[in-house]
């Protein structure tokens, strides 16, 4: 039977730039591992639903899921947003935030952007306590394709109904979440944006999760973590699924990275 955990409680940061909204799931750092979700670039807290309880229940981990500066109910953030963003996020906020909460053993579980911050802050000098690294739908370099995706989403964005769909998760921040995000990736100095330099520093292993129908990256995304952390790596297309496997395939993704978790908290 799966262990019991407790329900969210409400945890948040101070970072040296702002209040960061968080949550704390199941055992704290000192009883278990750490589960530290990472959201996607028009993720929050919230937008992660029950997954993260979910994953702590089937593995007895304890889950820290936080909201990065401007999204959700964290405090905004200054705009634009830099091309190397996701570089700060993995090389200085990860590690505060890992130090702050007294976390030790970690898995970084990352979704979209977030993957690509985890895998940024795993070949880096700042993993102390870190035993693996799960990604949903991680970039490793700029493709036509996803900015070809976030163009569409800015089309929705000001015209439909992208915004309003956006909003209950956002409040006041929605505005800051989708303009930084968005002008980022477009600008023409993001299509040089590439992190494979840190592949080859990851030294944990490495699951890289996909789905084949995914607008925002094609299957060279996951080919390059896999020959970038060579036999650390494990990757998985998942059929019938686009950009977001933990919502699209949630019983497959959820046997999956539980048993990698597992495997690296038991190794």
């Amino acid at each position: 039977m799966a262990p019991e955990v407790d329900p969210p409680v409400r945890a948040d940061i101070q970072s040296q730039n702002g209040r960061l909204e968080a949550v704390w799931i199941g055992p704290g750092p000192e009883e278990a591992p750490t589960l530290v979700f990472l959201h996607e670039g028009l993720g929050c807290v919230a937008l992660w639903r029950d997954f993260p309880a979910r994953l702590a229940r089937r593995t007895g981990c304890g889950a820290l899921v936080f909201s990065r500066l401007g999204y959700g109910a964290s405090d905004p953030c200054p705009l634009p947003r830099p091309v190397g963003f996701m570089h700060h996020e993995g090389l200085a906020v990860l590690p505060e935030v890992i130090l702050q909460t007294g976390i030790r053993e970690h898995i970084l579980i990352g979704h979209s952007d977030g993957g690509s911050i985890a895998l940024i802050y795993a070949g880096s000098d700042t993993r102390r306590g870190l035993l693996g690294v799960a990604t949903l739908a991680a970039h490793v370099f700029c493709e036509d394709l996803t900015r070809k995706s976030i163009r569409s989403a800015r089309e929705r964005y000001r015209n439909g109904d992208l915004r309003k769909r956006l909003l209950p998760y956002h409040g006041d921040n929605i505005d800051c979440a989708f303009t930084g995000w968005c002008d980022a990736w477009l600008d023409p100095d993001f299509r040089s944006w590439n992190i494979e330099a840190f592949l080859t520093g990851i030294r944990v292993p490495v699951l890289a999760i996909q789905g084949e129908d995914d607008p925002y990256g094609s299957r060279s995304q996951i080919d390059k973590i896999a020959s970038g952390v060579g036999g650390q790596g494990d990757i998985q297309m998942f059929a019938h699924c686009g950009h977001a496997p933990h919502w699209e395939r949630p019983e497959v993704v959820l046997h999956r990275v539980s048993a990698f978790i597992r495997q690296v908290t038991l190794s």
